[in-house]
């Protein structure tokens, strides 16, 4: 009988996060959820219908000592797969340029989806065994040679700081594991909107797949959902 795998998801409380969680609970992994310290999620929900599946735990990644305290809380936890999906768009949204928005509102979007991303990785990577995944959620409005409309400055900026980011962690740290920087597609989530082309549901499938399929591979890659490089 195979072992059964383990992952940690930072930031799955919903959205993508929580659709990637169930997603390895339905293809029998055992999952680690993170979520923020306050109201109860959906993730709660999923973790009493799975009985000892999913373990939930508390952490605001923007928080170097919440970090810290999951480090803890980990030792001796070998896990197959750390994703971190968790991220924010500016609050005015797509429209709002690199001249209009606050200093504020530029370190928040900055700090939590590329800094905060990066912190999780460099704690929590040696949690992971030899052959596993190390992914974060990115998005083909990272890559710079595909801007080719402009707009949405900041969250642009954000995930190619992300992008650039790991390539250097790449260096560092991507000869044990696969390093993945996943482009997901323009999803119906509370960050994707109404507008959006497809649903979660419809796109989960091909997301876990490709994420799962990197296994016992090595170096960094940027891919989309169906698995196809990015243009950087």
């Amino acid at each position: 009988m195979s072992k059964i795998k383990t992952a940690l998801i930072v930031g799955a409380s919903r959205g993508l996060g929580f659709a990637i969680a169930e997603e390895l609970l339905n293809r029998n992994w055992n999952v680690i959820g993170t979520v923020r310290e306050g109201n109860r999620t959906e993730l709660h929900s999923l973790a009493e219908k799975w009985d000892g599946k999913l373990q939930v735990k508390y952490l605001d990644m923007t928080i170097p000592s919440q970090i810290e305290r999951l480090k803890s809380n980990l030792i001796g936890e070998s896990l197959d797969l750390l994703f971190v999906s968790a991220g924010v768009a500016n609050e005015k949204g797509m429209q709002e340029t690199i001249g209009e928005i606050s200093t504020e509102e530029f370190v928040r979007v900055m700090v939590t989806n590329t800094l905060s991303p990066m912190r999780v990785l460099e704690q929590l990577t040696e949690n992971v065994r030899q052959g596993g995944v190390v992914g974060v959620m990115s998005s083909g409005q990272g890559s710079i040679a595909d801007n080719e409309n402009g707009g949405n400055d900041v969250y642009r900026a954000s995930k190619a700081a992300l992008n650039m980011i790991m390539r250097s962690f790449a260096v560092r740290k991507g000869k044990n594991h696969a390093l993945l920087l996943l482009a997901p597609g323009w999803i119906k989530t509370d960050m994707g909107g109404k507008e959006a082309k497809f649903t979660v549901e419809e796109v989960i499938g091909d997301i876990v797949d490709t994420i799962v399929s990197q296994e016992g591979k090595t170096g960094l890659q940027y891919l989309d959902r169906f698995g196809k490089p990015v243009r950087w």
